[in-house]
């Protein structure tokens, strides 16, 4: 039985990715996902797990409807569905009286259930939230059957406000495979038994590193996985450092270098770091060559001549404080505090190199 674990893919979210991507962000979501479907239609996959947060917030009908044709498409593969904290069940919730044209079977009550697909050997357990937020640890709570037929588990949570769980537990009982989502970046608790499989494609620019989904087989009691990168693009923290004669121009072309160089297919946050000429003021508003930076923070330091400004005030607070820095090693913590200080002192002074 070969199965497909996703889950967070958050349709109708709008993430930022710069002035190039953020306004088709959103249809990269549904791009994405609908690849996913191709892949399962193209490998005869038996098994979709989409384990929450499928939408952003409550699905609109005609969302449904898309999704719904999506699904229809596909002639192997049974999907089942949970949802979570974000589209959760609320009373007026557009899910729970949805007839699916397609292969669909969703959990539609924070009540645990079970589904059995006799033909391909395997129970499903799970449920879905009703409720934001939800304290209970209910998933410890869900015994498999054991009569030689595969098990898994679909649980979406796992910190204090989202059911919790302690991961020992859930092993315990006994389950061939547990489908985790909630947390972003995929995360293997248990080799070939438990994992995050994060969220098919970055949402938040904090949602670093690659993300995917895991593509799973039962066969003879024995549960393997595999990790699939398969995100169109990556949120990428990047450092570029600055060259004490560095200009404002120079630094966007390093900065685009450096994109270029990690692909700029990917969304950036850039950190600038290092000593820079005191008389110049990096504009970061106009550095993203490629429209794929959605913060640029600088964290430069004024490389100041710090015998000339010693001589220049030689007598006064600003020669003292910077006398006693003397021994000052360039990039260490006493640096920073003097190119801090000196810069405060000057600003107060109204002065200038």
């Amino acid at each position: 039985m070969k199965f497909i674990h996703t889950a967070d893919i958050h349709l109708g979210a709008e993430p930022d990715a710069g002035s190039s991507y953020t306004a088709k962000r959103p249809e990269e979501l549904w791009n994405s996902f609908e690849r996913l479907l191709n892949i399962c239609e193209e490998e005869q996959t038996d098994l979709l797990l989409i384990v929450g947060d499928l939408f952003h917030r409550q699905p609109l009908l005609r969302e449904l409807k898309e999704l719904d044709y999506l699904f229809s498409r596909l002639t192997h593969t049974q999907v089942v569905l949970m949802a979570g904290n974000h589209d959760y069940l609320k009373s007026t919730s557009y899910y729970r009286n949805y007839k699916w044209q397609g292969p669909v079977h969703m959990f539609l009550s924070q009540k645990p259930a079970c589904m059995e697909f006799k033909e391909l050997g395997v129970r499903i357990y799970g449920l879905s939230y009703e409720e934001r937020e939800i304290t209970e640890p209910l998933y410890e709570k869900i015994l498999p059957e054991k009569r030689g037929i595969a098990s898994i588990l679909l649980a979406h949570g796992g910190d204090e406000k989202h059911i919790p769980f302690r991961k020992n537990e859930l092993l315990k009982l006994g389950y061939d495979y547990i489908a985790l989502g909630h947390i972003h970046l995929p995360t293997e608790l248990a080799k070939d038994r438990m994992y995050y499989a994060g969220s098919l494609e970055p949402t938040d620019k904090n949602d670093t590193g690659k993300h995917g989904y895991i593509k799973g087989e039962i066969k003879n009691g024995r549960t393997r996985t595999e990790f699939i990168p398969f995100a169109s693009r990556e949120y990428v923290h990047m450092e570029v450092e600055a060259g004490r004669e560095m200009t404002g121009r120079e630094m966007k072309e390093k900065i685009a270098l450096a994109i270029r160089e990690r692909g700029i297919q990917n969304i950036y946050k850039i950190i600038l770091r290092g000593f820079r000429d005191p008389d110049m003021i990096y504009d970061t508003d106009r550095m993203d060559s490629y429209g794929n930076i959605v913060e640029i923070l600088d964290e430069t330091k004024p490389a100041y001549d710090y015998e000339k400004l010693k001589k220049q005030n030689a007598g006064n607070l600003l020669g003292w404080y910077i006398e006693s820095f003397a021994e000052a090693k360039d990039d260490s913590v006493e640096s920073i505090a003097l190119a801090e200080g000196v810069q405060a002192m000057l600003e107060a002074k109204g002065s200038k190199l």
